[in-house]
């Protein structure tokens, strides 16, 4: 028997396990199985809590589709959740290692549990090869791509995996980003595909997102994403460096520090329910 916990992050949820103290196998097919909504447990992904030689933890992530990815926002405030309510640490400030790097999490412990993660997500990557995206500018903040019937303008951003922004100006809560999410994702810009955000600028403090994961399609809320967005917005210089990022799930506050050039992200974790899988 497998033991599961089902997390979300402002409705990014994902099911997670104790690959510490259990064996997990075929980890590729178990992440398509449990991420079935209709005949698995139903969630965006496989969230693996590992043993790590150069961190508290290691998080291995993988998409419902089977990839593994290399970083979430919202899977790694449930992992800091995860490691400390179980009791696998008594610490509220760990190191956890991922595809991306270690990332340093400081939460906020109520009542013997964690309700918020405060996320050192490292420094934003703005070398198109590092992203990667095909392109001459740098950093990149116009590339024009078409999808069906319209062109977008966006800029790039890596957070340890990488986001293609694009501000537009209908709602975009009233958007059809399947329609152009799908398309964009796999664009031959992107060598890796990429996370597709489509924002909409409420004022200097203020953003409003829905974002396009690859291999996952639309989800409530991209922590990454929403990270990347803000760095985006301020190289553009729509906003001021620390603003409210509102998601489909909820929202996230995104500071992007001037001295050591770190973001810095801040949000809620939560346990849904906990079982067993044969």
């Amino acid at each position: 028997m497998l033991k599961f916990t089902k997390m979300h992050g402002l409705g990014n949820d994902y099911v997670y396990m104790d690959a510490i103290n259990q064996n997990i196998e075929n980890r590729t097919e178990l992440a398509k199985f449990v991420s079935d909504r209709h005949f698995g447990i139903g969630s965006d992904g496989l969230i693996l809590i590992c043993p790590s030689k150069i961190a508290d933890f290691k998080m291995q992530m993988f998409n419902s589709d089977g990839s593994e990815a290399e970083m979430c926002g919202n899977g790694i405030r449930c992992v800091g959740k995860f490691v400390y309510d179980n009791g696998l640490t008594d610490k509220t400030t760990i190191s956890i290692e991922t595809l991306a790097g270690i990332k340093i999490l400081e939460m906020k412990e109520e009542n013997g549990k964690i309700k918020l993660a405060k996320v050192d997500m490292g420094e934003p990557i703005l070398d198109p090869e590092r992203i990667p995206v095909i392109t001459q500018e740098n950093p990149v903040k116009n590339l024009i791509l078409k999808a069906e019937d319209r062109e977008f303008k966006f800029s790039c951003v890596s957070m340890g995996n990488p986001h293609a922004i694009t501000f537009i100006k209908e709602d975009v809560n009233n958007f059809d980003i399947c329609k152009y999410g799908r398309i964009l994702e796999i664009d031959k810009a992107f060598p890796n595909k990429a996370n597709i955000e489509f924002v909409n600028i409420i004022d200097d403090k203020n953003l409003k997102m829905r974002v396009w994961e690859r291999g996952a399609g639309e989800t409530l809320a991209c922590g990454t994403g929403a990270c990347a967005v803000a760095v985006s917005a301020m190289l553009n210089n729509y906003t001021q460096r620390k603003v409210t990022v509102k998601l489909l799930g909820g929202d996230l506050e995104i500071e992007w520090n001037n001295e050591n050039n770190h973001v810095y992200m801040t949000g809620p974790a939560t346990t849904v329910f906990e079982g067993y899988l044969p």
